[in-house]
């Protein structure tokens, strides 16, 4: 069957088209996005306000039209940190719901990390042993940890790398001082969750998932995209550390201009960043593999776990 998952996050809203059925991966098929930075639209009291409101509207409704111009059989819609968090959340999804007919189920922080390790899970398979994985999107880190499917431990952090700009780094290019304040407190967020991990042991393998993960690993020497989904690719924490201070010295469009970063992402790249080297830091990772797969996967393959089997010609 073919299925559109609709993820409406903190940078983005995405529908991505996927022809799949129980047993087979999701053949991606179409992918239609806008660029709508909700995390960056709340008021002072943390609302997400008419303007933006509008904005959502539109873009939900541009994403049915495309849904059913494709074919799409059964829509996925979630939304994440940005709604799950906005203070007129149900003011919200319900004209949502009442202009486009989409019904936005709100994911909790830890359905998301739950939901992306699944992903990771089914993109390395069994062999990768214990997992350790590291989601960094505009409103939130997620970070799981198991050897089943199902994590033994998942937390979501509030270190997303729009909010985090947002709130942090006001300044093009940024003040030293307040890079030093936003790395101190992502340092201290992180590091109240390390325990609850380290009781596990040590994984096997530590993956990362997410746009500021990828372009990071890109920033650093990994394959363009271009060459395909096959092709392995990491980010060591030294590379990153070289870079830090590098896109700290830049504006939003030097970064923009560096190899794999995209226009709208490079303003927050440098928040992204202090979030990774800090999570690869305190977690004691030397490098991470990056996996194609996140939440949106995790969303698809959750679904086609409950499709009836196909029966037999």
């Amino acid at each position: 069957m073919r299925l559109g998952v609709l993820d409406v996050g903190s940078n983005t809203v995405h529908l991505l088209v996927v022809d799949a059925h129980p047993g087979a991966r999701p053949l991606p098929a179409h992918s239609h996005k806008a660029d709508l930075r909700l995390a960056q639209l709340l008021d002072p009291a943390g609302a997400i306000g008419p303007q933006g409101v509008d904005r959502l509207v539109a873009t939900v409704q541009e994403a049915v039209v495309a849904a059913e111009d494709k074919g799409v059989e059964e829509v996925l819609p979630f939304a994440t940190s940005a709604v799950r968090e906005a203070t007129n959340a149900d003011e919200v999804l319900a004209r949502v719901r009442e202009e486009t007919g989409v019904d936005l189920q709100v994911l909790s922080g830890e359905e998301e990390a739950k939901l992306t390790f699944l992903a990771a899970r089914r993109w390395f398979g069994w062999s990768a042993g214990k997992l350790l994985v590291l989601d960094i999107g505009g409103g939130s880190l997620e970070i799981a940890y198991g050897i089943d499917e199902e994590p033994d431990a998942a937390v979501s952090l509030p270190l997303g790398a729009g909010r985090l700009t947002a709130a942090w780094l006001p300044a093009d290019p940024p003040d030293p001082s307040d890079v030093k304040a936003l790395r101190r407190h992502v340092r201290a967020q992180i590091a109240r969750t390390v325990g609850e991990f380290a009781r596990f042991g040590a994984p096997d393998h530590i993956v990362a998932t997410s746009k500021t993960f990828k372009q990071l690993a890109r920033l650093a020497g990994a394959a363009r995209s271009t060459e395909g989904l096959y092709v392995q690719r990491e980010l060591k924490r030294k590379s990153l550390e070289d870079w830090v201070p590098q896109l700290a010295a830049m504006t939003t469009r030097e970064r923009a201009e560096l190899p794999g970063v995209s226009e709208g992402r490079a303003g927050q790249l440098l928040a992204g960043a202090l979030v990774a080297e800090g999570a690869l830091d305190l977690f004691g990772c030397e490098s991470v593999e990056i996996c194609p797969w996140a939440l949106r996967e995790g969303v698809i393959l959750r679904r086609l776990d409950h499709l009836p089997p196909t029966p037999p010609a």
